[in-house]
């Protein structure tokens, strides 16, 4: 097995645009250029570490959750079949709920991020791997994979701050329509896989007339390919094999899809959007160094604390920051790189934001209620 890609590699194959910030720095404290540069190293170092350190633990770990996704999923397809009951059939989708969060947060995600590309393995390939989600893998690299792990929170620049439905800072001007910012933040959680499935059509740029629908055609060919094979799936082919039963099957795919949206993106949001975490601007993210790079990862990351299958359902997640600063790195390492990372924020006087799940979500419902508003208090 060959190792991992470095963090300077992985950015120049996805074509990562390493920018930032000037001398209006980002951050409530400011570091010296040297600190920046000892910054940087420390980090490196880290990520070398445990890069250095990858071996079948990893694979074996990998290969285990995915073997309970699948059996999860099998048991419950089961369960909706033959459910002649409420109980028999709520487990049933309780059953494939566990197993779509699973695909998508701790197999999906981290997979198509390259996470254990140094296998060697197809099926762990991120070129290869292709998730339980309408969202088309292409798309998902691009927008995600580079647009926004290069420009984490940079206003005008990562389209995932707010998903161009929410305003979340002063840096975006108010509008009427942010009045019904709670009603639009409620669609985003139900329909999530949706709203990640449609980020590329960037709707606000054909709002304005900056591009043209036409633009936008191989983007929408690779959504109908993939959106349609999802739907035909869940909403026509299993509940067909269930025969005059097939209502109550394509009505638990529904729930456990709806169920599935509204943890991975009650999950995110916790991640990027609570509080506590920073937002730049593009001036402020000119020339920047590798240093400054890592500095603005952990600004505008949070995380949320837990016992260990809250870290394994968010796909570690939990560890936002962590993985914004390592998005290479097999997830489940974040936990014991926590632990380093703390100290060099420590080190550094750098806020390392983290908080019960409970307690970063109400400060993201409550960043979402406060720029609703005309004016931010």
């Amino acid at each position: 097995m060959n190792a991992p890609l470095t963090m300077t590699e992985n950015m120049q194959e996805h074509k990562f645009d390493v920018r930032s910030l000037s001398s209006a720095d980002v951050a409530p404290k400011r570091l010296s250029p040297q600190q920046y540069k000892e910054l940087g190293e420390e980090l490196d170092q880290l990520r070398q570490q445990i890069a250095d350190d990858l071996g079948q633990s990893d694979v074996d770990y990998i290969n285990q959750v995915i073997r309970v996704s699948r059996g999860c999923e099998v048991v419950g397809r089961l369960l909706l079949h033959v459910s002649l009951d409420p109980v028999t059939w709520s487990l049933g989708v309780a059953s494939l709920s566990a197993a779509k969060i699973l695909e998508n947060m701790e197999i999906g995600h981290n997979v198509m991020h390259g996470q254990y590309d140094w296998t060697n393995d197809k099926a762990l390939s991120s070129r290869h791997y292709d998730w339980d989600n309408v969202c088309d893998k292409e798309s998902w690299r691009n927008h995600h994979n580079f647009e926004h792990h290069t420009y984490t929170n940079i206003i005008g620049k990562d389209r995932d701050y707010g998903y161009a439905v929410l305003r979340l800072s002063d840096d975006e001007p108010w509008r009427p329509r942010h009045l019904l910012q709670p009603a639009a933040f409620v669609g985003l959680t139900l329909l999530f896989e949706w709203g990640v499935a449609l980020h590329e059509i960037e709707s606000e740029k054909l709002i304005s007339g900056e591009i043209s629908i036409r633009e936008k055609i191989p983007f929408l060919k690779r959504f109908a390919k993939k959106a349609s094979r999802q739907v035909i799936k869940d909403y026509v082919f299993f509940p067909m094999l269930a025969g005059p039963m097939a209502g109550k099957v394509a009505l638990g795919n529904l729930a456990a899809n709806g169920i599935r949206n509204i943890w991975t993106g009650s999950v995110i949001f916790c991640g990027h959007f609570t509080e506590g975490a920073e937002t730049f601007t593009e001036e402020e993210c000119e020339n920047e160094t590798k240093g400054q790079w890592y500095f603005r990862q952990i600004l505008g990351s949070s995380n949320f604390e837990g016992p260990r299958w809250l870290h394994i359902l968010s796909g570690h997640l939990s560890h936002q920051m962590e993985h914004h600063l390592f998005p290479d790195i097999p997830a489940h390492r974040y936990t014991e790189m926590q632990t380093e990372v703390k100290r060099i924020c420590e080190k550094f006087s750098i806020p390392y934001n983290t908080g019960s799940f409970k307690e970063q979500y109400k400060t993201v419902l409550q960043r979402v209620w406060k720029y609703t508003l005309p004016t931010a208090a």
